[in-house]
């Protein structure tokens, strides 16, 4: 079986890049006394919008749809889910949820992810929800063909559990011990996590939820402010790319975590950039919300959508920011760019 040796590896990790991304991690890390500074009704929107970001860019990177409408009613609870993808939806909310609000509380072994697993399916009542897999399972890809070739054969079922135990005790031993940045042994974790691929189904949704909770536990808490399963989303040819640049030689212990490790390291550092714009924006609350949406336009160095303004200020509804944005447009003070869904704007 395969060994996970979380004492040694993270030694060769320290290349040049990673340790500039550790550096930029700990440095916003050690402003996070922002998180208090700021307005608690604004921070309680940031948090509100990434959870619906967070549940459907996690669910939509394993092409699970719903539309945006059902998405806001099944994150309110106004409605149970109507279909699988809603259910998948509804699962990963709760989850998120419990992840949130009891992550102090919630210890990293292999009952645990079970029962997440377990929890993830909750709503469909799937047969292998909170059970590792009992078929054996390969990773594959679809060329540009149309061919569909195999790129990973993960653990078989017989060796999944007891890899499931490996991987966690090893792990939990490392992080006792102190002697490595949580940050490298997390994202080894999780690139172990995806190797193994221990569930029929729900792997990558898992992992991310891992993600999040080992964060957390970290003292690392962006990703409650800022959704870090839309940065994957949003980079998802670079994810699977890292993954399967480290996931190569993974059976013989010889494969490179870095390409992984280093996306990874760059998506926590995004999602804190991000939260400090956002933060930043809040300098602007004594302001009126028309003139907030006029200093965001002002301060981007490019075009903005519609859709960032509202992320950057989510307190301010759709139907002010499209009244300041005519109202802008008509004072000369910021232009259009492009039509329907491309429109952006700048400062005249």
């Amino acid at each position: 079986m395969r060994m996970y040796d979380y004492r040694k590896e993270p030694e060769k990790l320290l290349t040049p890049n990673i340790v500039s991304l550790l550096g930029h991690i700990r440095e916003r890390k050690g402003r996070q006394e922002l998180f208090i500074e700021a307005q608690v009704d604004i921070l309680t929107s940031l948090v509100e919008v990434a959870k619906v970001q967070s549940a459907v860019s996690s669910n939509r990177i394993e092409e699970i749809y719903t539309s945006d409408q059902r998405v806001k009613v099944l994150l309110e609870k106004k409605s149970e889910p109507r279909n699988r993808s809603e259910e998948e939806i509804a699962g990963y909310r709760d989850v998120l949820a419990t992840i949130h609000e009891s992550y102090d509380y919630i210890p990293i072994n292999s009952s645990i992810i079970l029962q997440l697993h377990k929890n993830l399916y909750s709503y469909s009542g799937n047969q292998w929800a909170g059970n590792y897999k009992n078929t054996d399972n390969v990773i594959t890809e679809v060329s540009i063909d149309g061919e569909k070739s195999i790129r990973f054969r993960s653990v078989s079922t017989f060796e999944a559990p007891s890899a499931m135990d490996a991987l966690c005790s090893n792990f939990n031993a490392a992080m006792s011990e102190q002697r490595h940045d949580s940050l490298l042994l997390i994202s080894m974790f999780i690139l172990d996590f995806l190797c193994i691929h221990s569930f029929h189904d729900g792997n990558g949704r898992i992992s991310r939820l891992l993600t999040l909770l080992l964060l957390y536990k970290s003292g690392y808490i962006v990703g409650k402010y800022i959704s870090i399963e839309m940065l994957i989303e949003a980079s998802k040819a670079s994810y699977y790319e890292s993954l399967q640049a480290s996931s190569f030689d993974w059976h013989k212990a010889k494969n490179d975590y870095e390409p992984f490790v280093s996306y990874l390291l760059g998506v926590i550092l995004k999602a804190y950039n991000e939260f400090e714009d956002r933060v930043d924006h809040l300098k602007h609350r004594k302001l009126t919300k028309a003139e907030r949406v006029e200093a965001i336009i002002n301060k981007s160095l490019s075009p903005i959508s519609k859709k960032k303004i509202m992320e950057l200020a989510p307190d301010i509804s759709l139907t002010t920011v499209e009244r300041a944005l005519v109202d802008l447009q008509e004072q000369g003070k910021i232009k259009k760019i492009g039509q329907g869904r491309s429109t952006k704007y700048l400062q005249q």
